[in-house]
């Protein structure tokens, strides 16, 4: 089912919000990180001191970090993701496979042992989702949007709307699965 490509494994308010204790105890020691939006504001170079704290946590615990991004502008991205210390790839051509399977292959991982954070249903959850990966969708960092952002979240509130209708966004796919299976 196509509904199933963008339903993510799970949700969170902010990257800060999610829970590392969580993903260590599924398994997951990589993380892909979604830039604009998620990390940092587009456009902007400032890290929130909330995301900064997170990732220093999620380093410290022996977690490997990579940003994968779309933007065309890598000066901007090495800048941001050097001073987290942490790898960066652009020009990934979300939702497509091949940015995902690069941060692996960057991180040494396996998709059953890394998850993708990203704040857009149609390129970061499709994206990691077609990768194997588990997936968290994270409110977007409030500003300005390019262009193809603003179009992409109005096909975005319709899939959303879809997957709630439709009872598919549990915090954990297997769960979702069977509470609209008692429903029914």
């Amino acid at each position: 089912m196509i509904a199933r490509l963008f339903r993510p494994s799970a949700t969170a308010e902010s990257l800060a919000a999610v829970d590392l204790d969580d993903l260590q105890a599924r398994g997951i020691d990589s993380i892909i990180l979604d830039l604009d939006n998620t990390v940092v504001a587009w456009r902007r170079f400032d890290v929130p001191e909330s995301v900064t704290r997170w990732i220093a946590d999620a380093r410290a615990r022996g977690m490997k970090l990579c940003i994968v991004s779309n933007t065309w502008n890598s000066k901007r991205l090495d800048e941001i993701a050097g001073g987290l210390g942490i790898p960066s790839l652009s020009r990934a051509a979300k939702p497509r496979r091949k940015g995902f399977r690069a941060a692996m292959e960057l991180m040494g991982s396996e998709p059953r042992s890394a998850a993708a954070i990203g704040d857009q249903t149609v390129t970061d959850i499709l994206g990691g989702n077609r990768a194997g990966l588990y997936t968290i969708l994270v409110n977007p960092i409030p500003s300005r949007e390019f262009i193809g952002t603003k179009i992409n979240r109005l096909l975005e509130k319709l899939i959303l709307w879809s997957l709630r209708r439709k009872g598919m966004m549990g915090t954990k796919p297997d769960q979702a699965q069977s509470e609209r299976e008692e429903r029914a």
